[in-house]
């Protein structure tokens, strides 16, 4: 994985729109830093070009009787 340009929030607050015309021009993200960590991506929007099907395939839980009630920790661990 190679790295990518960083910039303080406050220097992307400075320049945003110079950021923004940089990554539309490259294609390369921008990450934006909070006290030196990484808070926020900038990058091209992608049309993600798949079957709908597949986004969604493994991402369903499986219940055998879906309409009995479902327990309190199960309730907890979904949230």
């Amino acid at each position: 994985m190679h790295s990518h340009q960083q910039v303080s929030k406050t220097e992307f607050k400075a320049k945003a729109l110079e950021f923004f015309r940089q990554v539309e021009a490259t294609g390369e993200p921008i990450v934006v830093t909070d006290h030196g960590k990484p808070a926020l991506e900038i990058r091209p929007y992608r049309a993600i070009d798949r079957d709908p099907l597949a986004v969604l395939r493994g991402s369903v839980v499986r219940f055998d009787d879906p309409l009995s009630p479902i327990g309190e920790d199960f309730w907890e661990a979904a949230q």
